[in-house]
C-alpha cells in the first residue's frame, strides 16, 4: 500500500518528526562544530544512515534529509568547497528515503538560510539560492518540502514561494522567541504571513526551550485562529533548558557553554512527554525537534502521543515508556521507580551547585 503522505496523516493524528543531526554527529565525531555543515553524508555515510535509523526506532513518522546549511554559499564560506551542495544533497535524499523505507516514515527536504540574502545581494540571488536547494528535492520526489531556522520572515517568504513551484506539502519554521524576527517582526505577525505566503504548516525551530517554545506557540496561534487561517502548527525545539535566553534574539547561542558545555542542560525525557503533551494540547500537531533533541527524546514525544497517534513506537519492544520494567531490577530501590508517577515527581539536579551561566546576566 502506498504510504499516506503528510496532509493526510495530521488530519488524521499528530505527526512526529525526528531530531538534532549536525550536533549529535558533531558529538558523535562526524560533524564540524561551528560550520555545522552536512558533508558527513559523504565521508561517513554510515554513521548519518545509524542516526536516522535510531529516530526511525524511536517513531518518528518524518525524516528529514541531512543536509541542514547545504548550500554552495555556505559551504564556501566554511571552507567545504571541496563538496558541492548538490553532491551533499543527492547524497541526503538517498539516505533517507532508504532509511524512511525501513519503515512507515515519509521524507522531508529542508531548506536552509541562503548567503545571498545574508550578503543583501538582492531578491533574484536569494531565490536562485532557494531553487538550487529545492531542484535535487525534486529531482529524489521528497515527500515534503521545509524551510527552517530562518530568522527573518521576509526571507522565509521568499523561499515558501519557491518551495511553492514543487507543488507538495509546505512547511515553514522561524527560529525566534517572544520578540519576534530579527527585523522586528512580532511573533503574531509572523505566523500570518508565513501562513498567507502559502506554508500549509507554520510555527518555530531551534535556539528556545520547552517553555519559551510554548508561549511562543500559542501567540501564533491566537493570531493564526483570530484571522481566520488553518495551517497546522508545528515545533521542533532544543533539547536544553535554558530559560534566561527567553529574551534574546539569538536564544541558547548567547549562554557562555554553547556549543560544547551544554550537557548539563540536556532536558529530560519525562521533561519531553510533559512538553509533548503540552504542545498537542496547545494545538500543535506536528512535534520533532532541534538540537540537542536526541533519539530517546523523540521516542519520548512518540511514546507520550501514543494514544493519539493510535500506534506505539518499535522502540517500545526494548524501552516501553516511564520506566516500565524497572521493577525487573535487581535492586529494590529502583524496583520502586517503576511508576508514572514516580517520574512525573522527580526534579532532576545537575550535579553542579554552581551554575556560572545564571551568576550574571546573558550580554547581547
Amino acid at each position: 500500500m502506498p504510504k499516506k503522505g503528510l496532509l493526510e496523516r495530521l488530519a488524521e493524528r499528530p505527526v512526529v518528526g525526528d531530531g538534532s543531526q549536525c550536533m549529535t554527529l558533531e558529538k558523535r565525531g562526524y560533524c564540524r562544530a561551528g560550520p555545522w555543515t552536512p558533508e558527513a553524508v559523504l565521508l561517513y555515510p554510515d554513521a548519518v544512515r545509524q542516526l536516522l535509523r535510531e529516530y526511525l526506532r524511536a517513531g518518528a513518522d518524518v525524516i528529514q534529509t541531512p543536509c541542514f546549511y547545504s548550500s554552495d554559499g555556505k559551504l564556501e564560506r566554511t571552507n567545504a568547497s571541496s563538496f558541492t551542495a548538490e553532491a551533499i544533497n543527492e547524497a541526503a535524499c538517498k539516505m533517507a528515503r532508504e532509511v524512511a523505507n525501513e519503515g512507515d516514515a515519509i521524507v522531508c527536504g529542508s531548506l536552509s538560510p541562503v548567503q545571498a540574502y545574508v550578503n543583501s545581494e538582492g531578491t533574484e540571488a536569494t531565490r536562485k539560492e532557494f531553487e538550487r536547494q529545492l531542484d535535487v528535492f525534486l529531482k529524489y520526489d521528497v515527500d515534503f518540502v521545509l524551510a527552517e531556522f530562518f530568522g527573518h520572515v521576509e526571507e522565509i517568504e521568499l523561499c515558501i514561494d519557491v518551495m511553492k513551484t514543487a507543488k507538495k506539502p509546505i512547511a515553514a519554521t522561524l527560529r525566534i522567541g517572544p520578540l519576534g524576527d530579527k527585523n522586528g517582526v512580532s511573533v503574531e505577525d509572523c505566523a500570518i504571513r508565513m501562513a498567507k505566503a502559502g506554508a500549509d504548516l507554520v510555527g518555530i525551530n531551534c535556539l528556545y526551550d520547552f517553555d519559551t517554545c510554548l508561549k511562543t506557540l500559542k501567540r501564533m496561534k491566537t493570531a493564526l485562529d483570530k484571522e481566520g487561517l488553518k495551517p497546522y502548527l508545528m515545533c521542533q525545539p532544543l533539547g536544553w533548558r535554558c530559560p534566561e535566553v527567553e529574551n534574546e534574539f539569538d536564544g541558547y547561542l548567547t549562554l557562555p557553554e554553547a556549543p560544547l558545555c551544554l550537557e548539563p542542560r540536556t532536558a529530560t525525557r519525562v521533561e519531553v512527554h510533559k512538553f509533548a503533551r503540552a504542545a498537542y494540547e496547545l494545538g500543535t500537531r506536528y512535534i520533532g525537534g532541534c538540537c540537542g533533541m536526541e533519539p530517546h527524546h523523540i521516542r519520548a514525544i512518540a511514546q507520550e502521543l501514543a494514544p493519539e497517534r493510535k500506534k506505539n513506537p518499535p522502540v517500545n519492544d526494548m524501552c516501553p515508556p516511564l520506566g516500565e520494567m524497572l521493577n525487573l531490577s535487581a535492586f529494590s530501590q529502583i524496583q520502586e521507580k517503576s511508576s508514572k508517577d514516580y517520574w512525573y515527581s522527580v526534579v532532576p539536579g545537575s550535579g553542579r551547585p554552581f551554575n556560572p551561566a545564571l551568576s550574571k546576566p546573558v550580554s547581547n
